[in-house]
């Protein structure tokens, strides 16, 4: 008869022993997930992994050239954001200080791979402090990347909605800047001191997130309620203010083509409205790729979560989990290009003080330069 398996959420490893360590298959001998680790080690690892084999090591370093990858391109693009909005007077804007905390939130999501391409390079675990710097760094950058752009998407609608009264302020947007730290911050600090959930390895115990796996009713609360505080009140948000902005945009211009048509006139706007109409459109056009890619890329995280708590959860293999992993940090790769492709300020900034990328950015004409356009074309 087999031994009695015991689950305890305070690490008690229950498998039996001799299943830790070699399996027999058809080929020969193969290692299980957490084979090597000392049993201070396998406390901190749910059980679910650990009757999964070994992956090879051509895919650990796989893993780890991928993210090395990712890293470099994240850091080298956020790094630029934070320094060109930071030190550039133009851009030194209330609502840039949104794309600042983004740009923050990229850069830390990224700043903790090395973590995880060591554990690749050894082919594992590699410890609980290390685990835990993982798990409470992604948690911090992921949850505020995920308030700050509903904070983003509610700066663009009120922008663009209500171009007088709704422009953002210093005090306002630094207030909000309190509010997403207030509704981040707990949900890393309660998993970290174990007063609430914890961090635990992943998939290929190379990368550490918090505990959606432990069949108890506590686990199963903090994923259903982070759930739905962290990702779908946010998501939510977003589309809800983006689908506002949309709306605004197609009545305000069938207005003015209704308008003009009644006058007989082309347009109603001047080429300096115009052009600041086109600017605004196209920084909300960066803002919405943007939230998008972040629903995309956490997405399938949710379901992963929501399915270890609350589904089957022979359905998470380790290669499987590890697949949202890599959506997520992707992108904080893409983020900081949007902005270079779509923010003209930005790429002014970029052209003026980094010329060897080669961003051949012009300045807008001034007042003048488009009356005296106008006044020559007439």
């Amino acid at each position: 008869m087999s031994p009695t398996l015991i689950m305890d959420f305070n690490r008690t490893v229950s498998r039996p022993l001799p299943q830790l360590g070699l399996m027999e298959n058809e080929v020969g001998e193969t290692h299980l997930l957490g084979w090597n680790l000392p049993a201070e080690d396998l406390i901190h690892i749910p059980e679910h992994w650990l009757k999964y084999q070994e992956p090879s090591a051509l895919q650990h370093y796989y893993l780890a050239f991928m993210y090395t990858l990712f890293t470099f391109i994240a850091l080298f693009g956020n790094g630029l954001v934070i320094w060109i909005f930071c030190i550039a007077k133009p851009l030194r804007t209330p609502s840039n200080i949104f794309v600042i905390n983004l740009a923050l939130c990229d850069f830390v999501m990224m700043a903790k791979a090395p973590i995880f391409i060591y554990s690749s390079i050894n082919r594992g675990y590699q410890g609980h402090f290390l685990c835990q710097l993982f798990g409470v760094a992604g948690t911090f950058s992921g949850l505020g990347a995920s308030a700050t752009n509903a904070a983003i998407a509610y700066d663009r609608f009120s922008t663009i909605a209500k171009p007088f009264d709704g422009r953002m302020t210093y005090g306002k947007a630094l207030f909000l800047i309190v509010c997403i730290w207030a509704y981040t911050v707990p949900w890393g600090l309660l998993p970290l001191t174990e007063k609430w959930n914890r961090f635990v390895p992943e998939g290929y115990l190379t990368s550490c997130t918090v505990d959606y796996l432990s069949p108890t009713d506590e686990t199963r609360a903090y994923i259903g309620i982070m759930f739905v505080i962290c990702y779908v009140i946010p998501v939510s948000l977003v589309i809800f203010f983006y689908s506002q902005i949309v709306s605004h945009v197609f009545n305000h211009e069938k207005a003015l083509r209704e308008q003009a048509k009644k006058m007989n006139v082309e347009s109603l706007r001047s080429n300096q409205d115009a052009n600041a109409q086109s600017a605004e459109v196209r920084i909300a056009k960066a803002a919405i790729t943007i939230c998008c890619l972040f629903i995309a890329s956490w997405t399938p995280y949710a379901v992963v979560a929501m399915i270890g708590a609350f589904g089957d959860r022979s359905l998470l293999t380790p290669g499987i989990t590890m697949i949202p992993a890599i959506f997520c940090k992707t992108v904080a790769c893409f983020d900081p290009y949007v902005y270079a492709i779509s923010h003209p300020r930005y790429r002014l900034e970029l052209s003026k003080r980094v010329p060897c990328l080669g961003i051949n950015e012009k300045p807008p004409p001034t007042a003048s330069e488009t009356q005296s356009t106008t006044t020559t074309t007439a």
